[in-house]
């Protein structure tokens, strides 16, 4: 695999018909769980195959695999699919079954040095009080050669505030509160305590000094075609229009 023909394959997947069909699942992420994440675990098997083209045999940990609706995308391809999951209560929340579904946090991964070949995080980074330090670890247990791949939602874009829609922009803790009295309940994912503030900034940062254990391959936004990747060059744009971030890394 070279630097470029990962980022190549995944430039043809980035269509304007698939950047639509993504955003508009984002609809269903509440009512209808099952349908978002089926989709977007399709989705994302066909992202990890476009960097790494054979996914039979391949071991690959999902770091922040909630529910496991990603288990399923990724065996139909022959890969050994593992997850880890800090929280008992989104394990179950799908009422799936888990095979090969590990409790533990991202932080400090339950797996030896070197013994995965993919190591993937889907939307989990802007769920933790400490992301750069589980992308440390999800670098270590990925062996030499192996891929890492870090996907997440910027704050300032138009889903930073998930649940919460565009009033994040008056505030985390403001938004909390303006859904609650809405709604009658807090929001499931609650600034400050279960989301909090990434940038594309935060990310391109730490792959930089992580190059010395890792060669960056590809920085592109995952939720917007190929003839608008040109937002993650410039900064303060790359933060509101980027939407979602994606880091591909490979291990030396």
């Amino acid at each position: 695999m070279t630097t470029n023909s990962g980022r190549t394959r995944m430039a043809r997947l980035a269509t304007l018909r698939r950047a639509a069909g993504l955003l508009n699942d984002f609809r269903y992420e509440q009512p209808d769980p099952a349908r978002f994440y089926g989709a977007l675990a399709a989705d994302t098997a066909d992202m990890v195959e476009a960097f790494v083209p054979d996914l039979d045999g391949k071991v690959i940990l999902d770091v922040g695999g909630g529910p496991g609706y990603f288990a399923d995308a990724f065996r139909a391809r022959g890969a050994h699919y593992i997850s880890v999951e800090p929280d008992p209560t989104e394990m179950h929340a799908g009422g799936l079954e888990h095979r090969g579904s590990v409790r533990g946090s991202g932080q400090d991964l339950p797996f030896g040095d070197g013994c995965m070949d993919i190591t993937l995080s889907s939307n989990v980074v802007e769920h933790t009080s400490k992301p750069w330090e589980m992308a440390d670890d999800m670098l270590r247990v990925t062996r030499p050669g192996g891929v890492v791949i870090i996907s997440y939602t910027l704050w300032w874009g138009p889903f930073g505030g998930h649940e919460m829609g565009l009033t994040h922009y008056l505030g985390g803790h403001r938004a909390a509160r303006l859904y609650t009295k809405r709604h009658g309940h807090p929001p499931k994912n609650l600034y400050g305590t279960s989301l909090f503030a990434v940038n594309a900034t935060d990310g391109l940062r730490w792959a930089r000094t992580a190059s010395d254990r890792a060669e960056l391959l590809a920085a592109f936004p995952r939720y917007i075609p190929r003839w608008m990747w040109w937002v993650m060059r410039v900064p303060g744009v790359r933060e509101v229009l980027g939407t979602n971030l994606v880091l591909v890394l490979r291990k030396k």
